[in-house]
């Protein structure tokens, strides 16, 4: 009987669903060590730019992501209760190679230069943060590298595995199918999570039909769908929720 309890509790721990979808995942890494990675990747990357003179220069900018970031965290906590606990942080960076990023436990980055070349008014840009969000809430990363580790074949720290992840293309390849199958996740989850913190459909069809003026060509490694196929399903998600 103890036996199947612990087969039981190395199952429930090694599976998973994400919010909304239902879509199973294989979670080999805890949430606890993978969210401590990423904070101490956020906190070397932070400190850099803040060293630098990128980090927070635009307070109004700041202060406007962070009043919408607080909606769209609200709605996430009903959708993944644990979220609620996460040590949520925003800032925003006038570093121009970064457009939005998100990490494990609640950590994003808001590239300044983004915002504005794409002229995001508020709704907008709850539609690119909802997105962001999304993938926290998903647990995509956590995923990531635990789809990475069972690559491996073998039993790797996680360390390990996060940079064999940063360095190694073939993985990154052998990755990509299921990079496009988040990236559509968080479109999706993200527009909901928008539209349940009262933000109208008519900002996610704008959102996107700026982003798909905006997209460059595709690339070998190119996770996203093409800005055409996004606006597709902004449209979908738009008659779907009768807005």
């Amino acid at each position: 009987m103890r036996l199947l309890s612990l087969l039981f509790l190395v199952a429930v721990q090694a599976a998973a669903q994400v919010p909304d979808s239902g879509r199973w995942q294989e979670l080999r890494f805890s949430a606890q060590e993978v969210g401590q990675l990423s904070e101490e990747h956020y906190i070397e990357q932070t400190v850099s730019l803040a060293a630098a003179g990128q980090l927070d220069r635009d307070r109004v900018l700041l202060a406007r992501v962070q009043r919408i970031a607080n909606g769209l965290i609200r709605v996430a906590t009903t959708l993944k209760p644990e979220a609620a606990g996460w040590q949520w942080e925003i800032h925003v960076t006038g570093d121009p190679g970064v457009e939005a990023e998100s990490q494990a436990g609640g950590k994003l980055l808001l590239g300044r230069s983004f915002v504005a070349r794409l002229k995001l008014d508020d709704g907008e840009l709850a539609v690119l943060l909802a997105h962001e969000i999304a993938h926290i809430v998903a647990e995509h990363e956590r995923e990531t590298l635990s789809e990475a580790l069972l690559d491996s074949h073998r039993d790797l720290p996680l360390e390990v595995v996060d940079e064999r992840l940063a360095s190694d293309i073939p993985l990154q390849l052998r990755l990509s199918k299921l990079s496009a199958i988040q990236e559509r996740e968080a479109d999706q989850l993200g527009m909901l999570m928008a539209f349940r913190a009262g933000w109208p459909c008519s900002a996610m069809l704008r959102f996107y039909a700026k982003l798909a003026e905006d997209s460059a060509g595709p690339t070998l490694l190119a996770s996203h769908p093409s800005g055409a196929t996004r606006l597709s399903l902004a449209k979908g998600m738009s008659r779907l929720l009768g807005n």
